[in-house]
């Protein structure tokens, strides 16, 4: 089995999607089995709690849902002209299953609606997001989807807190005991290790899939890694990790 990890893309209005489209062309030459996305595909600016109150000028929920569709229908658009193209025969479309896990910028919605009750009915989440549109299947926030032997979430936490697991990716493979993939986290780390058992275990952190620079990070935090993750061979828990930067993928697929 191939499966396809697709890192946070923050969506929001003004921000370049071309690269989604790129993916998009890659998916459809390389066909994985299962695509996940890990998360915060929108961005939700509108409503995030850590903005200055100037930052928040201009800024609309609305617009920060229809930007994320912008983006939504660029990674897709390839998949769906595809197949377009093999109306006729069933058998030669390419019909991966998608998975998507909610991120805690999609949890924003969720969290707004609950602080101001009087918008219930007018806008629900994740219903908002219309993901089984596109053809998600809908991952509750933090809840794991196990493929292969492998859990996919947004990000994992200690159950006694809460709070993030932190520290080394090493460190959370120790702590959460089984072969994981999550997001959140900028950058790129992987760790491995071979249990008692025998069996290989992998951890997998892959935080970002977007082209503009985030300006909360600073000028010293934006350079870290940025593409998705192609796992291959994956059986109970091991896999063969490949790892496609972004540049490489907007040369070849843009």
């Amino acid at each position: 089995m191939k499966i396809l990890v697709i890192p946070d893309t923050q969506v929001k209005d003004g921000v370049p999607l071309k690269h989604l489209r790129a993916l998009g062309n890659y998916i459809v030459e390389k066909k994985p089995d299962v695509i996940v996305h890990i998360g915060d595909h929108w961005d939700m600016e509108s409503i995030s709690t850590y903005a200055k109150p100037k930052e928040m000028e201009g800024r609309r929920i609305l617009a920060d849902i229809q930007s994320g569709h912008r983006g939504m229908k660029e990674l897709m658009s390839p998949i769906i002209e595809y197949n377009a193209n093999r109306r006729r025969n069933k058998k030669r479309r390419y019909r991966p299953r998608l998975e998507f896990c909610l991120g805690n910028h999609e949890e924003r919605l969720k969290r707004y609606v609950d602080s101001n009750p009087n918008l219930e009915g007018v806008i629900n989440y994740p219903q908002a997001f219309h993901l089984g549109k596109y053809g998600w299947n809908v991952n509750e926030f933090l809840k794991p989807v196990v493929i292969g032997g492998i859990s996919f979430a947004h990000y994992f936490y200690n159950p006694m807190s809460g709070r993030p697991y932190g520290g080394t990716c090493e460190t959370k493979l120790k702590n959460i005991k089984n072969s994981f993939v999550m997001g959140h986290q900028q950058g790129l780390s992987m760790a491995t290790t071979t249990g008692n058992d025998g069996q290989r275990y992998w951890g997998i952190v892959a935080g970002r899939y977007y082209m503009h620079d985030e300006g909360y990070i600073g000028p010293q935090g934006n350079d870290h890694w940025r593409g998705v993750v192609m796992l291959h061979n994956v059986d109970n828990g091991d896999c063969d990790p490949c790892v496609v930067g972004l540049d490489y993928l907007l040369k070849n697929y843009a």
